[in-house]
């Protein structure tokens, strides 16, 4: 019986840490690296909510294709060092071309 109770208790601690992983996944789809820290702690981008701290901003996925999501928040914070989405980096050409829309 209390071999049962400890991989019982050893599922449920599993579990419990499970969720967090996920919603900490789901929040960073999308990571900008603006050159300059931006001033708000949050923004929004038509329907993209974005979360900034560290230097960085992080965001869940959107409904347009990751260059647009890229311009649109170049729009509001600047010109971006890095930008990510779905734990790829964009390329020189396409932050280039990104960053052609920067406020």
């Amino acid at each position: 019986m209390s071999r049962f109770l400890a991989v019982a208790a050893a599922a449920a601690a599993m579990l419990a840490l499970t969720p967090a992983a996920g919603i900490a996944q789901s929040r960073g789809y999308y990571s900008a690296t603006p050159a300059t820290a931006p001033e708000k702690a949050s923004l929004v981008t038509r329907s993209t909510i974005w979360k900034c701290a560290g230097g960085t901003c992080t965001a869940s996925k959107a409904n347009a294709r990751d260059g647009i999501v890229c311009e649109l928040v170049a729009r509001e914070v600047g010109t971006l060092t890095a930008f990510r989405a779905n734990g790829t980096d964009f390329d020189a050409d396409a932050l280039a071309k990104c960053n052609a829309k920067a406020r």
